[in-house]
């Protein structure tokens, strides 16, 4: 089992956020996670990280407690990319993807640091402007250039949140294509997605978040069946079939005009 955890309580102060949280996560797959804005989908990846103690519970990533882990064993065996990051100035994209290597450099980095860094690059396709300046790429550049970052940690087990809510469709299904990619060399994959459409298309296993629960499809029902995303989201939701694929579309309620 990739990740464990068991009786998960958390709250900001004044603020319930997650509990009684109980999930299995298989190891090798794209999970995804599902559900509205401030459900605790991002806070749930921080307390996977570490980056957030939990007030109850256990977390165990590939059998070993996080909690139990100093900062450089959960960089090696966690790599974590935010929704949100500023651009890193005046660093170059390569330069950006060897700051991953942080946990194991403890002064210059040694060449196979960089071999490892350039090895990123390589799996991510992002040769071609890995020498110019951060800062002046495109969002969906920048993206990648940060996965590449975070493939650089050598982790076991890689969190996305929201990766692709500010790409454009070209980008975001590159950057999902670049995900089912690791996901079939090996990597165990958890991200939140914003789009259940882009989710099914790409996602193997779902999860959904809703009023501080996290959890699985329930009684053997599929995840993309209309009644269960209409609860999750609180709004009527359509779901159609063609080619194979499915599409979520919300239903304009009367009387809303």
């Amino acid at each position: 089992m990739g990740m464990i955890i068991r009786d998960l309580w958390f709250s900001y102060p004044g603020q319930p956020v997650l509990r009684e949280v109980n999930l299995d996560i298989r190891e090798g797959v794209f999970t995804v996670i599902l559900g509205k804005n401030g459900s605790g989908k991002s806070t749930l990846l921080k307390l996977i990280t570490g980056m957030l103690t939990p007030e109850r519970g256990r977390i165990e990533v590939l059998g070993k407690n996080v909690e139990n882990l100093s900062m450089g064993e959960r960089a090696k065996l966690i790599g974590y990319l935010s929704q949100f990051h500023q651009p890193v100035f005046p660093f170059t994209a390569e330069e950006v993807v060897l700051t991953g290597r942080a946990s194991y450099v403890f002064s210059l980095p040694k060449p196979k640091d960089r071999e490892i860094a350039l090895e990123a690059i390589r799996k991510v396709g992002i040769e071609d402007f890995r020498k110019r300046p951060y800062n002046e790429l495109s969002g969906g550049e920048r993206q990648l250039v940060m996965i590449a970052r975070v493939l650089a940690q050598e982790p076991r087990i890689i969190l996305l949140d929201e990766p692709i809510s500010h790409l454009d469709l070209a980008n975001q299904t590159r950057f999902l294509t670049l995900v089912k990619r690791l996901v079939n060399t090996g990597m165990t994959i958890l991200a939140v997605l914003h789009d259940p459409t882009l989710a099914f298309i790409f996602g193997e296993e779902f999860l959904f978040a809703k009023d501080g629960s996290v959890q699985n499809v329930k009684g053997g029902a599929v995840p993309w069946e209309s009644s269960i995303l209409s609860e999750v989201y609180g709004i009527p939701i359509k779901v159609t079939e063609a080619e194979g694929q499915r599409f979520v579309t919300a239903i304009e309620e009367k009387g809303n005009e």
